[in-house]
């Protein structure tokens, strides 16, 4: 849960006359959620932030389902993905629900030539390869390598990579993500037992300030349509703003993995909520300390959610054959656990340094066609003897 956090200037009271000091009334915006109920935050523009030159036709976006109803374990070999120079482009849906669409980039080039927003959902961008900044109408957020970036729906973004070689899991959330609830006091602050702290958050700074008229093209994202309108202001005009809703990141790097006596369940590794799927982070951390312990996860089934898992680096001591950029899918209905000989494997050893993200849906997910041509096709049958 972000807190509260400001940058720039702002009037001492809200929804009071703020002056330019040339004259004039710098222009206030509410931008929040779940109506007025949710987060928000108060920006105030040099100019109205609804000046709207002219609207392009939309562009259909939403995926191609491939597969709707799904009970096939799946490995999908996400560095095959072949990269592409535009960074919208390179942003390919491979799994999806009402509630989530989960996908892979590889952009090779930074969004410079336009801006974007996501008005349908918010996104969470993990970076598995690469750095640069997310720059926002709400300031900068430099990010590396094991990054998590959070982006609000509705917030205007561009993001500058400093290399070609980039690689991102990214998320699309049609409900809000939080920090898990069991780590908040009723006051929203995390408390001392957490695997994180707000000390960790990543909050934008360097508040850009765009005085200039022209010609913004911003392509909006609503309802699976890419629309491209053209502004007659630089949307990045903040002058100040103040509130909760607004981009910020956080480390995988600095998550605190809990650790046991024997095995311990994958709601310890929890790092998001939502009211439709969980993020969860698999960090290098100790192994359990019972003098019988079996460090590899016990066969567990899936049968109210389906488990994506985006490895990242390291081994995972619960799978075979799987590397970095590999996508395994555990559809709800049928039970899964360790390969074969990984339990026994496990046994004796006192640490692992796998790194992974993991993503929990409520609701099946669906198969793109991009998603059928990542996939080795005899993932299934890996646990045969």
């Amino acid at each position: 849960m972000p807190i509260y956090h400001r940058q720039g200037t702002i009037p001492h009271k809200r929804h009071t006359q703020f002056e330019k000091p040339d004259g004039g009334l710098y222009q206030e915006q509410v931008f929040g959620t779940i109506g007025f109920d949710g987060m928000s935050s108060l920006l105030y523009h040099i100019h109205r932030p609804t000046q709207v030159k002219s609207v392009g036709p939309p562009l259909d976006v939403r995926p191609r389902v491939a597969v709707e109803h799904n009970l096939t374990m799946r490995k999908l070999k996400g560095f095959e993905l072949a990269p592409a120079e535009d960074y919208l482009q390179s942003r390919v849906p491979l799994l999806l629900n009402r509630d989530v669409t989960i996908g892979l980039a590889a952009p090779q080039r930074s969004l410079t030539g336009y801006f974007y927003k996501n008005a349908d959902a918010d996104e969470l961008l993990f970076v598995h390869r690469g750095s640069g900044r997310l720059r926002t109408l709400l300031g900068t957020l430099p990010f590396v390598y094991g990054d998590y970036l959070v982006i609000p729906r509705g917030m205007i973004y561009q993001i500058e990579f400093d290399t070609p070689d980039n690689r991102l899991f990214y998320l699309e959330s049609h409900t809000p993500l939080y920090t898990p609830k069991r780590y908040r006091n009723h006051f929203g602050q995390l408390l001392e037992h957490a695997p994180m702290s707000e000390r960790d958050y990543k909050l934008p700074h360097y508040l850009e300030t765009h005085d200039e008229a022209g010609d913004f093209l911003i392509k909006i994202k609503k309802q699976g349509m890419l629309h491209e309108l053209v502004y007659a202001y630089h949307p990045f005009d903040v002058v100040g703003w103040d509130g909760y809703n607004y981009p910020w990141g956080f480390s995988i790097h600095d998550f605190e993995p809990i650790t046991g006596r024997i095995h311990q369940p994958p709601p310890v590794h929890q790092t998001f909520q939502t009211d439709a799927f969980v993020v969860c982070s698999f960090c290098p951390r100790l192994y359990d300390y019972h003098p019988k312990a079996i460090p590899a996860p016990y066969n567990h089934s899936n049968i109210d959610s389906d488990e994506v898992l985006y490895y990242v680096d390291g081994d995972f001591m619960s799978r075979n054959d799987v590397a970095p950029g590999h996508i395994t899918l555990h559809p709800g209905g049928i039970p899964h656990g360790p390969h074969p000989g990984a339990y026994e494997r496990s046994i004796g050893k006192t640490e692992t340094h796998e790194l992974a993200v993991m993503v929990d849906t409520f609701r099946p997910l669906m198969l793109t066609e991009a998603a059928l041509a990542l996939d080795d096709g005899r993932y299934f049958a890996s646990w045969l003897e």
